[in-house]
């Protein structure tokens, strides 16, 4: 297969994808790289994609209802190798995760490799997912048996930097994934990118191993705060230690070229008015003002 066959099987798929899951609620397919991906198809650009495809097919499981994401990304050689698929489920600890994660892969592995596969990973799941399911800890239950560990409570702060954060899938999963395990701070797309997520240490640490896996140019945890609790431990407490309200993506007087550069004078602002000044000179070399 030449790279421009291997182009136009990825874009054949993405467009049955797009026909057979056309709402926004089940399907999002990043915008920016699957312009590149048709032009170099339909023959108006001669070079590959510089990004490579991306997106995101939200199921619902029945019995018991629950919501499963693939976050689905192509190599530059699919379909003649796998593409890369994580699983998300927020009913799912983290170790079944990878276990049904490595079951897929084996499955796609033994029956598909040379074709295109998404369909058939979104069937596998479908008929399989139940089973992890059922094994698992309610959601519910795993928050009461942190409460009870109150030893070993630890409050965190993140600080994350990104080179840039555009992609408007991992957007939204940033923003779903703070809500979803009660994490307060912000989010900061363009170039460079900026996340920060405080509260329990264990959600913390999920969040991150979440996003870290997804695709990056660069990601690093820039700074990190670790509180330790007693055992006077309480929800108020964990609540006075937090320096943001919920979880906002965040933007400032944009500039450059793509319209894609923040102000830093803006966000500096917004630092210290959190009490959080100090993390600027960690973020950029340099005192703000």
């Amino acid at each position: 297969m030449t790279c421009t066959e291997e182009a136009e099987a990825q874009f054949a798929e993405i467009d049955l994808l797009l026909s057979m899951f056309p709402s926004e609620e089940e399907l999002q397919v990043d915008e920016l790289s699957h312009a590149e991906l048709r032009a170099y198809v339909e023959g108006t650009a001669h070079t590959p994609p510089s990004i490579r495809p991306q997106f995101s097919i939200k199921l619902k499981v029945e019995n018991p209802p629950v919501s499963i994401t693939l976050l689905c990304t192509y190599p530059t050689d699919y379909p003649k190798v796998l593409p890369d698929i994580a699983v998300r489920c927020s009913v799912l600890t983290r170790s079944q995760q990878m276990m049904l994660h490595s079951n897929l892969n084996t499955y796609l592995s033994e029956n598909c490799i040379g074709d295109v596969c998404i369909l058939s990973a979104v069937q596998w799941i479908n008929d399989n997912a139940q089973a992890y399911i059922t094994k698992s800890v309610p959601v519910s239950d795993l928050k009461k048996e942190d409460v009870l560990m109150m030893s070993k409570k630890i409050f965190t702060r993140l600080w994350i930097y990104s080179h840039h954060i555009y992609n408007k899938i991992k957007r939204k999963n940033i923003l779903e994934w703070a809500e979803e395990m009660n994490l307060s701070g912000f989010s900061m797309p363009g170039k460079p990118g900026i996340v920060c997520v405080e509260g329990q240490q264990s959600t913390c640490n999920e969040f991150w191993a979440r996003v870290k896996v997804l695709t990056w140019k660069r990601i690093t945890i820039r700074h990190r705060e670790d509180v330790p609790f007693d055992n006077t431990w309480t929800e108020k407490r964990t609540d006075s230690l937090r320096k943001f309200t919920g979880f906002h993506e965040v933007s400032f007087d944009t500039h450059g070229t793509r319209g894609n550069h923040m102000d830093l004078g803006q966000l500096y602002q917004f630092l210290s008015e959190k009490g959080c000044s100090d993390i600027f000179q960690m973020y950029f070399g340099i005192e703000g003002r």
